[in-house]
C-alpha cells in the first residue's frame, strides 16, 4: 500500500465536504489529502451507502471520516469503506455538537480513551486501511498537557498511524459548534510538544490556520497541516499549494481555468438530475476579493435555484467577473 502524504489536508466539514466540493478542490492540487464530512457508522450500516460514500476516482487521495463509538459497528463500517476504495479511515473525536454528543461520539469520546482505543482496533481489524484520529487538545476546561498526551499515547498504542489535532479544547456545553472553532484558545505549543514526545507518529495540526505561509511555519514543527473553513470559503487560497508546500514546478491555474475544468463535471451531474445549487455552493467563493465578485455571487444566488438553471447560468455569472 502506498503511504499517504498528509503534509497538507482539507478538513472534514459538515455540510461542506461532499463529493462535489472534493472534486472541485482536487483541481487545485494533485497532492492534497481530502476528507469526507463526518458520516455516522449507523448511517453507513442502515442508510443509502452509494449516496453517503460514493465518490469519483479523480478525488484520490481521499479519506473517510467516521462518527461512532460501537466497536462492532465500526468493524463492519471499516470493511464497507475499504470496499468503496477510500485511502484512509479517520475516527472523529473532535466534534462538540449536541447531536454528536447524544450519539456518544465526537469530542465527548476524549473522556473515554479506552473506548477510543477499542474503536481504533475495531477499524483496523475490519480493513487494511490506515486508521487515524481527529481530536482536540482536551474537553471543557481541562488544561493539563499530560492528560492530552496520555490520550494520544493510548491511541498510538491501539494502532492509530496519525493524530490530527484541532489545537483547541472542545467545550461540550454553553457555546455552539461555530463558537467552538473560535472561542477556546489555540494551543499550538501543545501540538508541537506532542510531536516531540511521539516522534515516530505523524502529527497534523489544525485550527485557526488561514494562509499557506502559516502552513509553512507549522510544517517546521509538525508533519502536516489541515486547513478548514478558509479553504472552503476562499478556495483561491489553495492556488499555489503544490508549488509552496510540495515543491512542484507547475504553474498555478487561473480562476477562469479552474472554472473551465469544473464545467464538464457539472454538466455530467446536471444530466444525472443533480440540482445546480448542490454544486455551485462549493465554488461560489472562488472570486473572493476580486473585482465584481459580488455580481458573480449575486447572479448565482438569485438564479441557480430556478428549475431552468443549468450550465448557462454559470457562463452568465462568469461573464460578470473581470476576465484576466
Amino acid at each position: 500500500m502506498v503511504k499517504l502524504n498528509r503534509k497538507f489536508c482539507i478538513a472534514p466539514m459538515m455540510d461542506c465536504s461532499d463529493r462535489h466540493s472534493r472534486y472541485f478542490l482536487r483541481l487545485f492540487s494533485k497532492n492534497i489529502l481530502l476528507y469526507t464530512e463526518m458520516i455516522t457508522a449507523v448511517a453507513i450500516i442502515h442508510g443509502d451507502r452509494d449516496y453517503l460514500l460514493g465518490f469519483s476516482n479523480q478525488e484520490h487521495p481521499v479519506a473517510v471520516q467516521i462518527g461512532g463509538s460501537d466497536p462492532e459497528q465500526l468493524y463492519r463500517v471499516a470493511r464497507i469503506c475499504e470496499e468503496y476504495g477510500y485511502d484512509e479511515i479517520n475516527l472523529n473525536c473532535g466534534c462538540p455538537s449536541d447531536r454528536v454528543q447524544s450519539g456518544s461520539f465526537g469530542a465527548c469520546l476524549m473522556a473515554d480513551p479506552g473506548r477510543v482505543a477499542d474503536c481504533i482496533r475495531a477499524l483496523r481489524s475490519g480493513s487494511s486501511l490506515p486508521v487515524t484520529v481527529k481530536h482536540r487538545t482536551g474537553i471543557d476546561q481541562q488544561d493539563e498537557y499530560m492528560i492530552f498526551s496520555q490520550f494520544a499515547a493510548i491511541q498510538i498504542e491501539a494502532g492509530a498511524v496519525a493524530l490530527i489535532v484541532h489545537a483547541r479544547n472542545a467545550w461540550l456545553s454553553g457555546i455552539s459548534p461555530k463558537q467552538n472553532r473560535e472561542i477556546p484558545p489555540l494551543k499550538y505549543d501543545w501540538v508541537y510538544r506532542l510531536k516531540q514526545d511521539f516522534p515516530d507518529t505523524e502529527v497534523i495540526i489544525n485550527g485557526g490556520i488561514k494562509t499557506l505561509e502559516s502552513c509553512q511555519q507549522h510544517l517546521t514543527r509538525v508533519d502536516g497541516v489541515m486547513l478548514g473553513r478558509e479553504a472552503y470559503q476562499n478556495p483561491w487560497v489553495l492556488h499555489n499549494v503544490d508549488a509552496l508546500l510540495f515543491g512542484e514546478q507547475s504553474r498555478p491555474k487561473s480562476r477562469h481555468v479552474l472554472l473551465q475544468e469544473i464545467y464538464p463535471y457539472i454538466e455530467r451531474q446536471l444530466a444525472q438530475g443533480m440540482p445546480l445549487t448542490k454544486m455551485i455552493r462549493h465554488i461560489i467563493g472562488l472570486f473572493h476579493g476580486e473585482p465584481n465578485a459580488r455580481q458573480w455571487r449575486r447572479h448565482l444566488s438569485e438564479n441557480a435555484w430556478r428549475n431552468s438553471a443549468g450550465i448557462q447560468t454559470l457562463y452568465e455569472a462568469e461573464s460578470l467577473v473581470n476576465q484576466p
